[in-house]
Order: C-alpha cells, then sequence, then structure tokens
C-alpha cells in the first residue's frame, strides 16, 4: 500500500493538525519524531511531511504531498493551484491592517504616498488596490511593528490573535481584510488517481469536526 503523503506546518498549527488526524484513527506518537521531517503513521497508510508554512501549497500543487493543511492566509498570499475541500476549524486568526491611534479615521484616498509594511504583500496590495488606494507596500519578513515604530512605514498588514503585541507597540486594528483559520488543500492529480482514500480521509475529518462542534455545543448549552 502506498500511503497518502500530507504536508504538515511546522509550529502549532502542526500539534492541532496532528491531534486531528490522531482522533480519526491514526498513531503518530510525537515523541518519536524528533527532527525528522518525513515520517509515517504506526500503520503505513499516513506519510507526514514537515515544512515551513509557506511551502505547504508548493509541495501540494506540485505533487510532493497529496494534501497539506496551511492557513487560508498563507493560500490567499501564494495564491497555488490546489483543490481546498475542508476548512480544520483550528488556527483561527484575522489578517488585520493596523497603526498608530492617530490612524483611525483618516481618509487615506487623500493621502499619497501612504507606506504599509506586511508579510504578506499580494494580499496587502490587492486590499488597497480594492479600496482605490496607492499605497507603496513595504515587505518584511519579521517583526512587522517595527515598521511604524522606527518611522519605515505609516501602517502595517498582520495576523491578528489577540492583538496583544499590538497594544504593546502602541498600535491599534484599524480594519480587518481577512478571517483567517487551517484548511486541508489537495493536490488535484491526486484527488483523480487517488480519489477513494483522498474522500475516505476527508469524509472522516469532516465526521471528527462535525462531532467536536457537536460537543461544543453541548457545552455551550449546559451553561447557558
Amino acid at each position: 500500500m502506498v500511503p497518502l503523503t500530507l504536508a504538515l506546518p511546522k509550529g502549532r498549527m502542526q500539534d492541532d493538525a496532528l491531534d486531528l488526524i490522531r482522533a480519526i484513527g491514526y498513531r503518530v506518537d510525537e515523541s518519536t519524531i524528533g527532527r525528522r521531517l518525513i515520517f509515517p503513521d504506526e500503520s503505513g497508510a499516513l506519510r507526514f511531511i514537515l515544512a515551513k508554512p509557506t511551502d505547504v501549497p508548493i509541495y501540494v500543487e506540485y505533487g510532493a504531498a497529496d494534501l497539506g493543511v496551511v492557513g487560508e492566509d498563507t493560500l490567499r498570499e501564494c495564491g497555488r493551484e490546489v483543490y481546498e475541500p475542508l476548512a480544520l476549524g483550528f488556527g483561527r486568526c484575522r489578517l488585520a491592517l493596523a497603526g498608530p491611534p492617530s490612524a483611525r479615521g483618516r481618509n487615506l484616498r487623500r493621502e499619497s504616498g501612504v507606506r504599509v509594511a506586511s508579510k504578506y504583500p499580494n494580499l496587502t496590495r490587492q486590499y488597497f488596490q480594492g479600496l482605490g488606494i496607492a499605497a507603496e507596500v513595504i515587505p518584511l519578513s519579521g517583526s512587522v511593528e517595527l515598521g511604524p515604530a522606527v518611522g519605515l512605514a505609516d501602517l502595517l498588514v498582520d495576523l491578528v490573535e489577540s492583538g496583544r503585541t499590538l497594544r504593546e507597540n502602541g498600535l491599534v486594528v484599524l480594519e480587518t481584510i481577512m478571517e483567517s483559520q487551517a484548511v486541508l488543500i489537495v493536490n488535484h492529480a491526486s484527488h483523480k488517481l487517488r480519489f477513494g482514500a483522498i474522500q475516505d480521509l476527508i469524509g472522516r475529518l469532516a465526521a471528527e469536526l462535525a462531532r467536536r462542534e457537536e460537543a461544543a455545543r453541548a457545552r455551550e448549552a449546559v451553561r447557558a
């Protein structure tokens, strides 16, 4: 049996994804992973690749992995050609425009030379183009909060969860550009050639997500 290959993003989303995989019956012992970048589940039905989040859609598009788990923000930013059958419910956050409190209420359409720092230059350009604003987008790969702090940029676009990092740097959310969560992606050729195995995996994941959602609703009902 040739295993399905699933690309996972390193970091917190990796842990959530493996937790979901275990919940549908696959056995993966994280203590045996160590520094390994490729490893199987105990049954041999799945093989995992650990990659940088931005690389996951590339592995899937080019067929090095049959499936992958990636944040919607990363997927929209890179624009790769993959099938996207299922939202996974974890890794929730939002991509937001942020800046100093003085930026609230500013009419950016009337300003020229607005500079925006972001790890998401494509989504940032799309956002400002949609508003009809000619903004200069400055790509950064590190802490984008530094941009406004040192005068490199007027505003920033970045992922926001609690907003704590922004507040600690004297910044506020101005607009939400998009909501994001982890999604399952599939290589187009794999979806055709290994349709049965992939649909079985998708179905099991969907059933587990529905079970979790029902359990969450039941807990909320008890609290009410």
